[in-house]
């Protein structure tokens, strides 16, 4: 997931010899085997590229400012922050940041790549780097929900709140090592038009070792051990849910799974496809130059659909989380009212009727 977009012509073929193949002196005819021939690299339509890079654009717009005021939301609150909303307030930078790097990206597909070797370093690793921190605090976030609904009379609430600090911390430092592959992405020229490509190339030892070995942490990191942590712990969470009568708590759930829900919708086929592309890497499908296509294609698109996650997350608070849209409201009255007084401090009065502790969820 470091670099999208990027045409993957040689993902698989080095070294590669026809089945057919024959030595200099050897007096047998020769004959091509149109299965074994590598794939010509062909760059995306430019209506698709238009169409992509228009997502792009339109996703940075959006995540930017939804993330900032997400996390305004919540370093503005009064009340003793819970461990879930730490999580979400590191999540809603993760976010960020990873939407920071789009535009850059989408002047790539409709031109070249016009930012240098150290730009496509730089920004593939602060866009892999997000992607792993966000699904991971996806994950620390489902499980939190679970030790206060679940085992809420087990677990201290002052001990998971210190603790979140610790692992945020940890989280970050997991992330951005699980990122370093993309320290192997160089500006390469490709195909016959020669045009700047920020593309991986792996010049350290055998490159398809590298690439399935990336591959590989990305699906078990990036997608399936998170998954399986999140399906664990909503799915004994419900069912402790539906034997209570607590209202309050099933509505507190409500945000929680719609953001696992909005995840696995985005990000699940842009995994598949991918698994997919790998297996045909490695041989485990047959090779064919038009699936290879195809396949390619798909990843193009579906990783540009995934990407639109980044932005859903704010829309779902707004409009899924009741709490949450109260306090922002709040907030922008109380906003306009220090604006409407010059700079004269709101009363605190105000303020005490609507701000309730407990999470944003």
């Amino acid at each position: 997931m470091s670099i999208i977009f990027i045409p993957d012509e040689n993902f698989f073929d080095e070294n590669y010899i026809g089945e057919n193949s024959i030595g200099e002196n050897s007096t047998l005819p020769y004959v091509v085997d149109p299965n074994t021939l590598p794939c010509d690299p062909k760059s995306l339509e430019p209506t698709v590229a238009l169409v992509l890079c228009l997502i792009l654009v339109a996703n940075f717009l959006l995540a930017v400012p939804g993330n900032v005021l997400v996390g305004w939301v919540i370093v503005s609150s009064r009340h003793v922050l819970t461990s879930s909303d730490v999580y979400l307030f590191h999540l809603t930078i993760a976010d960020g940041l990873l939407a920071l790097t789009l535009p850059f990206f989408a002047v790539g597909l409709i031109r070249e790549w016009l930012f240098g070797d150290f730009m496509c370093k730089f920004l593939s690793l602060v866009m892999e780097a997000n992607f792993y921190t966000s699904i991971i605090f996806l994950a620390c976030i489902s499980v939190d929900r679970y030790l206060v609904i679940v085992c809420a009379n087990e677990v201290d609430r002052s001990d998971r709140r210190r603790s979140s600090r610790f692992l945020c911390a940890a989280v970050w430092a997991l992330g951005w090592t699980l990122a370093l592959s993309a320290l192997f992405n160089h500006v390469q020229k490709f195909g016959e038009s020669e045009r700047l490509i920020c593309t991986e190339s792996f010049d350290l030892g055998r490159a398809t070792s590298w690439r399935l070995a990336t591959r590989g942490f990305r699906h078990i990191f990036g997608f399936l051990v998170p998954l399986v942590i999140m399906i664990v712990c909503y799915g004994i969470t419900v069912v402790r849910l539906m034997n209570t009568r607590g209202f309050q708590k099933h509505k507190a759930m409500r945000v929680i799974i719609a953001v696992v829900i909005a995840f696995l919708l985005f990000w699940t086929p842009y995994q598949i496809t991918m698994m997919v592309n790998t297996l045909i890497g490695a041989k485990l499908i047959q090779f064919d130059c038009s699936r290879r296509t195809s396949v390619r294609l798909a990843l193009n698109v579906t990783n540009a659909l995934a990407l639109l996650h980044s932005c859903i997350n704010p829309l779902l608070y707004a409009f899924v989380g009741e709490k949450f849209r109260k306090k922002m409201m709040l907030l922008l009255h109380r906003r306009l009212r220090q604006e409407r007084r010059s700079g004269s401090t709101f009363s605190r009065s105000t303020s005490q009727t609507s701000e309730g502790a407990g999470t944003f969820l």
